[in-house]
């Protein structure tokens, strides 16, 4: 069973919210057919994320804990240095990750010294043979550019949510803003990362309008992250229950059949869903997983536990050795 993959940069809203209104078994069965024709052999990239700098950040953030403006601010931990970031993506290399993504906790790039060991971090990452990855807010044109030239894959710089329900989550930047790092991104010709998050308090249609923002760029963002809400104490999100996993399923499967070609990054939240939880997030079209210790300051699977993860879920990484894939 295969769909014929279809790449559209004019699905309306109300298109996508009847694709989150199917019953579960055909969404899963059009995604199906998506994934498999855009991912043949179905393989998952695996991924690790290592905080840089940690809190502080000037944005408020309402799911952050490194927020300044709550009582979670994780302000304290000192800056990473190119040395130590570098030995944790060789471990992150030797242990089957071939992308290394790294964070800052910042509003926008400051240029200066901080800057110039970002720039370090990315060229010595790409040496090692991994793809590198950015967050760390708001930059330049001039900025981008650099980044572009120390030969970084990819920016990530998330929407969050929809463009009605942004200022219930952050005041201190716009949605104009993000879209417009965005372009800057682009235009610098660094691929994009770009997703959000559920569970935030948003309704069915906030989910799909920020799902058409997203399938409205052209071309599709080439990552696309999809978080459940992990809601910390101390942040003003901190009482919001978390969502039933099958809420993420559908928003994973509905990415997937709107941007075929992306990946879609199975992220934040995934610590609290049961082995078979993921294997449907799987199923629906997730073809990237952030494992190891922390994902920025919020807990991860373990890494044997995705190794038995993706044994049973049949589906192939580039950790598992022969004997491993042939039994899967």
């Amino acid at each position: 069973m295969t769909e014929a993959v279809e790449v559209r940069h004019d699905w309306t809203r109300s298109e996508i919210e009847a694709l989150l209104d199917l019953p579960l078994m055909d969404l899963l069965w059009r995604a199906q057919g998506v994934h498999r024709a855009s991912n043949p052999g179905y393989h998952v990239q695996l991924a690790s994320l290592l905080s840089v700098k940690t809190g502080g950040c000037e944005e408020d953030c309402a799911y952050c804990p490194q927020s300044m403006h709550h009582s979670s601010d994780v302000t304290g931990q000192p800056e990473l240095q190119v040395a130590p970031v570098l030995e944790r993506a060789k471990a992150a290399k030797q242990a089957g990750a071939d992308r290394f993504c790294m964070g800052w906790a910042w509003r926008e790039i400051r240029d200066g010294a901080p800057f110039e060991a970002m720039l370090q971090m990315v060229s010595g990452v790409r040496a090692l043979g991994m793809e590198a990855c950015v967050t760390a807010g708001m930059l330049t044109d001039h900025q981008a550019q650099r980044l572009a030239e120390a030969g970084l894959t990819a920016y990530n710089h998330n929407l969050d949510t929809s463009p009605e329900h942004y200022n219930k989550i952050i005041t201190t930047r716009t949605f104009q803003e993000r879209l417009e790092t965005l372009e800057r991104v682009r235009q610098a010709g660094v691929t994009l990362c770009c997703g959000g998050i559920i569970g935030m308090g948003e309704t069915v249609g906030d989910r799909a309008s920020m799902l058409q923002v997203l399938a409205s760029i052209n071309p599709h963002p080439e990552s696309v992250p999809i978080n459940a809400l992990v809601a910390v104490e101390g942040t003003p999100l901190e009482e919001l229950p978390p969502i039933d996993p099958i809420e993420l399923v559908r928003m994973i499967a509905v990415t997937r059949i709107l941007m075929p070609g992306s990946r879609v990054r199975l992220s934040a939240g995934r610590e609290q869903l049961s082995q078979e939880a993921q294997i449907l997030c799987l199923q629906a079209g997730a073809d990237s997983i952030f494992y190891g210790e922390t994902l920025l300051t919020t807990g991860n699977p373990a890494v044997e536990a995705d190794r038995e993860l993706l044994r049973t879920a049949g589906v192939q990484a580039n950790w598992l050795t022969s004997s491993e894939k042939l039994a899967a």
